[in-house]
């Protein structure tokens, strides 16, 4: 009962978090003793914070009462950010992943650890171990952020900000932007 119920209320749910200028990243319903809990994980390019967060919830709690008949009873709302284990599965969160270090398992050989570069449709552009490679989103089974507690090196990040010019294209291969 409580997956369909999400399967109800997430274009609701998906509308007052797109309202309020945020993607909706996962919605979960559960049953708390008598009353629903409906959990709503929110993100953006530029993450989100306590005050958005508190905007969002409004605008989420609005539109729930509004579709009460849905819920069919009490519910607690619960809205948050992603934490930094959220597994990188979309191109967006791989943008969003940008310049940091990411953890990625491949569906086969060997794991590594790169960098994130440019984020396309089909590929990410990533550096390891001094070069860059792309990377195609459907041959990784696994990725997440690395925790990192200092700054980047500066010759990393330069790596990657030149290449920038080059785009990945809709099949998933870099190519050179028009000059």
């Amino acid at each position: 009962m409580p997956g369909e119920l999400a399967g109800k209320l997430e274009p609701v749910v998906a509308e007052a978090v797109a309202g309020a200028g945020f993607d909706l990243d996962a919605l979960d319903v559960q049953q708390a003793g008598r009353r629903k809990l409906v959990k709503v994980v929110v993100d953006s390019d530029d993450g989100v914070g306590l005050d958005e967060v508190a905007e969002i919830s409004r605008a989420v709690s609005a539109a729930l009462d509004r579709h009460e008949h849905l819920i069919a009873g009490a519910y607690t709302l619960e809205v948050t950010s992603p934490g930094v284990d959220r597994p990188l599965t979309m191109p967006r969160h791989w943008r969003r992943a940008r310049y940091r270090l990411v953890r990625i398992s491949p569906h086969e050989g060997a794991g590594f650890v790169g960098r994130v570069g440019h984020a396309g449709e089909k590929s990410v552009r990533v550096l390891t171990d001094g070069e860059i490679r792309d990377v195609r989103y459907a041959d990784v089974a696994k990725a997440v952020i690395e925790i990192e507690f200092k700054q980047p090196p500066t010759e990393d990040l330069k790596l990657l900000e030149s290449d920038a010019s080059g785009k990945i294209d809709a099949a998933g291969t870099a190519e050179e932007e028009p000059k």
